[in-house]
């Protein structure tokens, strides 16, 4: 962990997460959007601080420039849903992405889904028809964190570490871009 100076006043040494539950605590929240809803805090992402960069060339230029070519993007797709059924904007832009590279969620390795919510995340899985066990293999932003404004790098960042370190060669990352909207990415290894 590299510590940071947070404003000139304290240095962060450890993550903010995962978060130490106290099912007491849980049961004791309120829902966050609708009285008997299933989202509260404690299964909701914490808001966390992060960065996260990649970075993305022609595959000429990497090769010219002797960088190492880690992963590259074999489709991406964006797809929106009506705004009631925010969240589930994943799985249209999934399919689409998976078109446009020639694939079906059966030659997908390995996914990265950012969940904002638990409950978006198990229906987007459910309903999506998705292999859960692939799903989010170290833990998603509800263990995490959801750093704002670097999820997408994040999760593109840790979907090539988990298909480097067990070998896959194709992943997706995804995630809900609010309003119903969705954001797919095909990775492809060497």
């Amino acid at each position: 962990m590299i510590s940071i100076d947070y404003y000139g006043e304290k240095t962060i040494k450890k993550d903010e997460g995962p978060r130490k539950p106290d099912p007491e605590k849980i049961k004791s929240l309120n829902p966050a959007f609708v009285e008997g809803g299933s989202v509260t805090a404690a299964t909701s992402s914490p808001f966390s601080l992060g960065a996260a960069a990649l970075l993305v060339t022609s595959q000429s230029f990497a090769e010219e420039n002797g960088l190492t070519i880690r992963a590259a993007i074999a489709s991406r797709a964006v797809a929106g849903v009506d705004w009631t059924r925010m969240g589930m904007g994943p799985i249209p832009a999934t399919e689409k992405a998976l078109k446009k590279a020639g694939l079906t969620m059966k030659d997908i390795e390995v996914i990265e889904l950012n969940e904002a919510f638990a409950a978006q995340a198990l229906y987007v899985i459910q309903e999506g028809r998705w292999d859960a066990s692939k799903v989010n293999l170290n833990g998603g932003a509800v263990a995490l964190g959801h750093p704002l404004g670097s999820s997408g790098a994040r999760i593109v960042g840790t979907l090539i570490n988990v298909m480097e370190q067990h070998d896959y060669h194709t992943g997706l990352a995804t995630m809900c871009i609010g309003t119903g909207q969705g954001i797919a990415t095909i990775i492809k290894r060497p």
